[in-house]
């Protein structure tokens, strides 16, 4: 989405997050520090974890709110490392609202889920969106040791976040199928959603994230190189949730996987391309 809008000149990657939330008190980060996760900007679950009332569901105006009147300190200068930051992505997409003038889950439809007709993809907060019940949904489950079965996470006390942190959007909340992001992943490779320029700075290492297997993290992808190749992936989690998209770029293989009860998703996936590559292999 923050690609899309660069590409209309309707932002750059060097704007100040303070040109969009001036009331933050966050200085010298930039929306590309935001997508490559060295912002240092704090993390906002742990945070509202002790500080924000469980009875509220929260939404994004309601974290920026929040971390401007706690006036939490970064983790780190911008810059100085990549940490993972849900926040930042929360940022993002209050961005693209900001700029876009549509809330994100209308622009995300409008301009990426309709135009590459995936059917069944849309930005969905389950606990909140009576408006909309999705016929065959997935929920997530977790296992309860203390019931010795698959549970809802909504039943669990240690699992409180997943109602109160629902009205949240950018860092997840993306709801799709694996035939839907298999045409995610063919746009993509066929640059017909950014152009093709735009796509080489998307999957171009910006961070060294892991020094030992040599991964780096672009705009919103983690590229590197194992022993059966080179490759594009991302993964995610949630309660109940575990999922994972990679691309083999030389073999153009693409696994998807997408767990509702907490299977290994990466794991999954890393079996089913071994089998795959080095059964073309032996042939």
């Amino acid at each position: 989405g923050i690609l899309l809008l660069q590409e209309k000149n309707k932002l750059k990657l060097t704007d100040s997050l303070r040109y969009y939330f001036p009331e933050l008190p966050y200085n010298n980060i930039t929306i590309q520090n935001l997508l490559t996760h060295t912002s240092g900007l704090p993390d906002y679950e742990s945070a509202m974890v002790g500080k924000w009332n469980h009875k509220n569901i929260s939404f994004n105006d309601d974290v920026i709110k929040f971390l401007d009147n706690e006036n939490i300190p970064i983790d780190f200068k911008p810059n100085a490392k990549c940490e993972y930051s849900n926040t930042a992505y929360i940022l993002l997409a209050s961005i693209i609202e900001k700029v876009s003038g549509q809330k994100f889950n209308f622009f995300m439809q409008e301009n990426i889920f309709k135009p590459l007709g995936m059917q069944h993809s849309r930005i969905y907060n389950t606990r909140r969106s009576t408006e909309e019940i999705i016929p065959n949904y997935a929920y997530g489950f977790v296992y309860s040791d203390s019931l010795k079965r698959y549970v809802l996470p909504d039943s669990l006390p240690d699992y409180e976040y997943v109602i109160y942190l629902d009205g949240i959007v950018g860092d997840g909340v993306v709801n799709s199928t694996t035939g839907d992001l298999l045409i995610w992943d063919r746009a993509l490779k066929n640059h017909s959603l950014i152009s093709e320029k735009m796509q080489a700075e998307m999957f171009s290492p910006r961070f060294l994230i892991d020094t030992v297997h040599k991964v780096y993290y672009g705009y919103g992808e983690f590229i590197g190189e194992n022993e059966l190749g080179k490759y594009i992936k991302h993964s995610g989690e949630w309660p109940g949730y575990r999922t994972n998209l990679i691309r083999y770029i030389e073999q153009d293989l693409t696994i998807i996987v997408l767990s509702n009860n907490e299977s290994d998703a990466r794991k999954i996936s890393n079996a089913i391309a071994q089998f795959n590559i080095n059964n073309k292999q032996k042939k």
